[in-house]
């Protein structure tokens, strides 16, 4: 067994499924991604819009923190690929701050760094932000970003009527009724729900479920994207990356020339570089220099350095190698999360009264599954464009052959949708 599966067991084959042929025909960038909360009812009791001041900026600010801590965490068990959406985690989590209280409550605000953006007078104010970030990110209705939630709940088990009304309200949710008993009808019943929301992107999402289960939470995203300067597929050739100084891999090294975006940290030993997307998302990337150990980085990286990174970005001639990769990493999130002070939540000692009174219940899964596929082409209308190149003197190169980091984030809000670490490109 490998580390990350000790670390990360596969909790009765509960996973996201991305069909090997959608990724295949659909050439472009592309990412899938879906969350499940799942809450388990205990036998026996347990012991106990108007806008708001806090802005959009401030949110994505504490998401990103909250992100890189995430990160730091997992990179602290292995040195292999990451990924992950900090903004779906969040986002789900801050449903459950509507649902919880007490200490619960308070441990939430914590991990997620949204302790400063709580105000006692505004209770509905975090997830009124969450509700506005997502308006501001889809606004223009081009961009391809879509989200979704959903409660299924037992018959017979009562929701407050205030948090069901708030999860509609701030979270768009859908609320279905299911017989967990009943598990394979559960189990047809809510992959049907995923399968449609996510335009049959994802199939057979849940294998299995306790009959137990009482409450299911599920958030998910997808998002689509189309490089606005498109790599050309004639120009990729196999090519040497550098995974240490001693294990070295052949992948297929895409490669552009024209104008970038670009910065070096000198302080922190790397250089960045801006790849947009078309609708305002780019990927940022963030390449340690020659001879840089990248787990020095890992303690580096906040949000205060991605937004130093992207405001001293200067456009310049590029040649930029960039490997074609794919991942999808999968994490159970009980096991992260009480060591970050998230801990009552999945315990006995759970506090969500507010979201019902009827029942003691806790957290008793939080499964994370994130796809990437990244590759050469966007839209033909997006075809290379080199206007302003000058063919005199010699490019600059930007060559990404060894371990690297990765943010894609929405430009106007500098929200993380995304963030991963690649240390191997041809390990899915």
């Amino acid at each position: 067994m490998e580390l990350s599966e000790a670390i990360f067991p596969k909790p009765n084959g509960c996973w996201l499924k991305l069909s090997q042929a959608r990724i295949m025909m659909i050439h472009k960038m592309k990412i899938g991604f879906i969350f499940i909360l799942t809450y388990m009812c205990f036998l026996t009791p347990v012991h106990q819009a108007q806008l708001p001041d806090a802005t959009l900026s401030d949110l994505s600010f504490k998401n990103m923190d909250f992100a890189m801590n995430l990160y730091r965490k997992i990179s602290s068990y292995h040195d292999k690929n990451i990924f992950f959406s900090p903004l779906s985690i969040s986002t789900s989590f801050a449903a459950l701050l509507m649902a919880s209280d007490g200490v619960t409550h308070e441990e939430l605000l914590k991990c997620l760094n949204l302790e400063q953006l709580e105000r006692a007078n505004q209770p509905e104010l975090i997830p009124k932000l969450f509700q506005l970030l997502h308006e501001n990110i889809t606004q223009n209705g081009t961009l391809k970003l879509d989200e979704g939630m959903a409660l299924f709940v037992q018959r017979q088990f009562e929701v407050e009527q205030k948090f069901e009304n708030q999860i509609k309200m701030f979270f768009d949710a859908d609320i279905k009724t299911v017989d967990f008993a009943d598990k394979k009808g559960s189990v047809r019943l809510i992959n049907e729900y995923i399968k449609q929301k996510t335009e049959d992107k994802v199939t057979g999402m849940v294998s299995d479920l306790d009959p137990l289960t009482q409450l299911m939470l599920i958030n998910t995203i997808f998002f689509q994207g189309a490089w606005q300067m498109p790599f050309d597929a004639n120009f990729t050739q196999s090519a040497p990356f550098y995974i240490d100084n001693y294990n070295v891999v052949q992948v297929p090294m895409m490669f552009k020339e024209d104008k970038f975006h670009i910065m070096e940290d000198i302080s922190l030993g790397a250089k960045v570089l801006k790849l947009p997307y078309q609708e305002g998302v780019s990927m940022l990337i963030l390449l340690p220099n020659k001879g840089m150990d990248y787990t020095v980085i890992d303690d580096e990286i906040s949000a205060e350095k991605f937004l130093s990174w992207v405001r001293k970005l200067q456009k310049t001639k590029l040649e930029v190698n960039l490997p074609k990769f794919k991942m999808e990493q999968s994490y159970s999130l009980q096991n992260l999360l009480p060591e970050m002070g998230m801990a009552s939540i999945f315990s006995n000692s759970a506090n969500l009264t507010r979201l019902s009174k009827n029942a003691r219940i806790q957290v008793s899964e939080v499964l994370h599954k994130a796809v990437i596929e990244v590759d050469e082409t966007g839209t033909t209308a997006a075809a290379a464009t080199t206007i302003g190149i000058t063919p005199y003197s010699l490019p600059r190169t930007f060559i990404i052959n060894r371990p690297f980091f990765f943010f894609i984030y929405h430009e106007d809000t500098n929200c993380l949708l995304f963030m991963g670490r690649v240390i191997d490109p041809t390990k899915n």
